[in-house]
Parts: C-alpha cells; sequence; structure tokens
C-alpha cells in the first residue's frame, strides 16, 4: 500500500500472467478508481475491501478503467462492474475490442475528476491502437502514472515487432511520457514491479535502436 496525502494506492498481482490490479481511494470522501479488472475477480473483491478501509468514510467504486483490450486485462470486468455498479472507461480505439460495454470513451489529456482527486489519461498508441495510462499528481510528492503494458522497466511494450507500431508509441511515450513529467515520477505497470522514470529515461536511445 502507498500511503499518499489525499488517497491511497492498493495493487494485487492476480492471474498465471501476473496482472497488476491497481485501487486508487480518496481517504476523506471513499472515491475509489479500479484499475484494469484483470482476473480473479475473488481477489480484486478482497483487494477493494482493503482499500475501503483506507477511507473515513464508506468507499464507492465511482469508475472501472482498462489500460488496453488484450484479454489478460479484462477477464474480471463483467464481475465487478456487476458487483459494483461502476461506470467503466477505456481508450476510444480499443472499446470495440472489450466486450464489456465503455460508458467513457477515453482521449489523450482528458481529466476524470472524483471526490478528492483527479486522473489524466494519456494515450500510447501502440502496443493497442487506444492504449491508455492514467496520471495522479499527489499534491505533496512525486506522480503516479500507470502505464498498463505501454511501458515496463526496462522498456516499452511489446509490439510485435512491428516497425510503426513501435514508433508509434516510442513517440507518444517520449512525448507525452518522459518530456511531460519529471524524473521522479512513479510507474505502476501492468505487470510486474515498478519503476520511475528517471531509472528509466537513460535507456530511451537504446530502446530505440533496438526496436523494442
Amino acid at each position: 500500500m502507498i500511503d499518499l496525502e489525499k488517497v491511497t494506492i492498493r495493487s494485487r498481482s492476480v492471474s498465471s500472467m501476473d496482472n497488476n490490479v491497481y485501487v486508487i481511494t480518496a481517504k476523506d470522501t471513499g472515491a475509489q478508481v479500479l484499475i484494469d479488472a484483470a482476473d480473479d475477480f475473488p481477489a480484486i473483491r478482497d483487494l477493494l475491501a482493503e482499500a475501503a478501509a483506507d477511507a473515513a468514510v464508506p468507499a464507492t467504486v465511482q469508475l472501472i478503467i482498462t489500460t488496453h483490450s488484450h484479454w489478460d486485462h479484462v477477464r474480471a470486468l463483467a464481475e465487478a462492474v456487476a458487483a459494483t455498479g461502476a461506470r467503466t472507461a477505456a481508450g476510444s480505439e480499443d472499446i470495440p475490442d472489450i466486450e464489456v460495454p465503455t460508458d467513457v470513451p477515453l482521449e489523450n489529456g482528458d481529466i476524470g475528476s472524483f471526490d478528492g482527486f483527479e486522473l489524466e489519461a494519456i494515450k500510447l498508441r501502440g502496443h493497442t491502437p487506444g492504449s491508455v495510462a492514467l496520471l495522479y499528481r499527489d499534491p505533496s510528492g512525486p506522480a503516479h502514472l500507470f502505464t498498463g503494458d505501454s511501458l515496463f522497466p526496462g522498456g516499452l511494450g511489446n509490439t510485435q515487432k512491428d516497425p510503426e507500431r513501435f514508433a508509434s508509441l516510442y513517440a507518444d511515450t517520449l512525448e507525452r511520457v518522459f518530456e511531460y513529467l519529471p524524473d521522479d515520477t512513479v510507474v505502476h505497470p501492468g505487470h510486474g514491479a515498478g519503476t520511475t522514470l528517471g531509472a528509466e529515461r537513460p535507456h530511451l536511445q537504446e530502446w530505440k535502436e533496438r526496436g523494442w
């Protein structure tokens, strides 16, 4: 659990794919956002219950955001919607590939306002056409960026050796992440351990040259 001034961030790894599910909870209002209902809804339900204890009032999931449409990131989405009644959001280009209806199509730069915090959608096109990262700006510390499968420790997301898709993802990540946010920004990826932009920045040219 990451305990920040206004919110807490909790995560759970689910499935054999080591998918990270994240919950952001506003301490004062109980507003919650769930990022990537990947799999194993009982585990997600437990995570939401743990996160609810971080709030001073009863917690409510206001939105479930899917970072991208790949199957391993949506397997518990229908159950999560049914259990919470929350609205859903995803990058606009990915919506046709998500079986659960999407209520909020996300475009680059969209700001979601919740009771106690905001998230900014950053479109990182390449891993999928509509992949989005979600940015939380902590008022008293580093920003937190939830990158789905677009940015990991050691490189960008898989673009199946397609030069155009890699070029798109590299360009978006360079412009919309590394040129936009400082080195202390904490990266929370869709699988595995986190990192910071400062740890990854020295390797950008290496990634560009190798093409993945």
